[in-house]
C-alpha cells in the first residue's frame, strides 16, 4: 500500500474517485428544480387565464345566453350567496330563491326586482316533508328556462367541537348542507340536460383544503360539496353541463366601520360583492377553484404545508386560544 504523503493528495485522489456521483447529483438537482420551475410557471399560467384573462377579455355572450335566463339559489341567506345571486341579477338573470326561511330573503327579492329589473320568485320549502318541497319547485321550474343552480353550503357562526353540537342540530346541518345540495342537482340536471345547457356552482369553503380546529362539520360539508361538484363535472361536462366548485377562504361579512383600522384595504378579506364579481367571471373558465385571486395564493401556500406540519400547528394554537 501506497503511503500517502500529505492531505491535499488523499483529498485529490478521492475527489477523483466521487467525481461520477457528485455529478449524478448534480443532475438530480438540476432536474427536481427545474420540474418545480415548471410546476410554478403553469400555476402563474393558470393564475393568469382563470383569475385576470376573463376580466380583462369578458366573453362577448351574456350570462343568459350562454346558460339560460333564470337561476335557482338555495341559501341565499349567507352573504356570499346573496352577493353572487345579486351579481346574477346585475347580468340580467332571473332568480328563484329556494329557502326555508321566507322572512330573510323576501326583501332581497323585492330589491333585486326593483334595481336590476329581473323577475324573483321565493319558494318556502319543507326538505324534511318527503316529497312536498321537490314538487313545489318542480312546479316553479314549468316553463322557465333554468339556467343556473346555485347551492351554497351554511356556514357555522364560531369554531365548535363536534361533542359540543347538539344532535338535532347536527341532523339539521347534514340535510341542508348534504341532502339538499344533492337533491337540487338531481331536479335541475335533467331540464338542462334537455337544452344541453345550463351551469351548476356549489359554494363551499376553503375548509376542505385542510381541517381546520373546531371546524369538523364544515370541514366535511365543504369535502362533499367539492367532491360532489368534481364528480358532476366529470359525468356531465360532455352534455353541455358546467359545473363548478367554488372554495372560497375568508370573506367580511359586514362592512367595516370607516374608523376601525381594518376598514383598510384587505385584498385577502374581500366584501361579498367583491367577491361575487371575482368569482362569476371564472365561471365556465375553470371547473375547480377559490374564484378570487388571493384566496388562490393562499391555496397554494396551503397546499404545501406538509400534512404533520399543520396538525402540529393547528394543536399548537388550540393550546394558546
Amino acid at each position: 500500500m501506497a503511503t500517502v504523503d500529505s492531505f491535499q493528495f488523499l483529498y485529490r485522489e478521492m475527489s477523483r474517485s466521487c467525481n461520477p456521483y457528485f455529478e449524478t447529483l448534480a443532475l438530480v438537482g438540476a432536474i427536481y428544480t427545474a420540474s418545480r420551475a415548471v410546476i410554478l410557471l403553469r400555476e402563474c399560467c393558470s393564475l393568469v387565464r382563470v383569475h385576470f384573462l376573463p376580466r380583462i377579455i369578458p366573453n362577448k355572450k351574456k350570462l343568459s345566453q350562454r346558460f339560460g335566463d333564470w337561476a335557482i339559489v338555495y341559501g341565499a341567506s349567507e352573504p356570499v350567496a346573496k352577493a353572487y345571486a345579486e351579481e346574477l341579477a346585475r347580468h340580467g338573470v332571473s332568480i328563484i330563491f329556494v329557502t326555508q326561511s321566507e322572512a330573510s330573503v323576501r326583501d332581497i327579492a323585492a330589491l333585486f326586482s326593483q334595481s336590476y329589473g329581473v323577475e324573483t320568485v321565493v319558494l318556502l320549502a319543507d326538505f324534511s316533508l318527503n316529497q312536498a318541497a321537490s314538487n313545489t319547485i318542480k312546479e316553479a321550474m314549468k316553463g322557465r328556462e333554468i339556467g343556473f343552480l346555485v347551492n351554497c353550503m351554511e356556514s357555522l357562526d364560531s369554531p365548535q367541537s363536534l361533542i359540543e353540537m347538539p344532535e338535532l342540530g347536527l341532523l339539521d346541518l347534514v340535510n341542508k348542507n348534504v341532502a339538499v345540495a344533492t337533491l337540487m342537482a338531481r331536479l335541475v340536471l335533467p331540464g338542462m340536460l334537455e337544452r344541453r345547457r345550463g351551469a351548476v356552482v356549489n359554494i363551499s369553503s376553503g375548509a376542505c383544503c385542510k381541517p381546520l380546529p373546531g371546524r369538523v362539520t364544515q370541514t366535511a360539508f365543504a369535502g362533499y360539496m367539492d367532491h360532489l361538484s368534481r364528480a358532476l363535472h366529470l359525468e356531465y361536462s360532455g352534455k353541455g353541463i358546467f359545473v363548478q366548485s367554488l372554495i372560497p377562504f375568508q370573506i367580511r361579512e359586514q362592512p367595516p366601520s370607516s374608523s376601525s383600522p381594518s376598514s383598510r384595504l384587505n385584498w385577502f378579506e374581500p366584501q361579498p360583492e367583491v367577491y361575487a364579481r371575482h368569482a362569476i367571471s371564472t365561471l365556465g373558465v375553470s371547473n375547480r377553484t377559490t374564484g378570487y385571486w388571493p384566496h388562490t395564493l393562499q391555496y397554494g401556500l396551503m397546499r404545501r404545508v406538509p400534512d404533520f406540519m399543520w396538525v402540529l400547528g393547528s394543536r399548537v394554537w388550540i393550546s394558546l386560544s
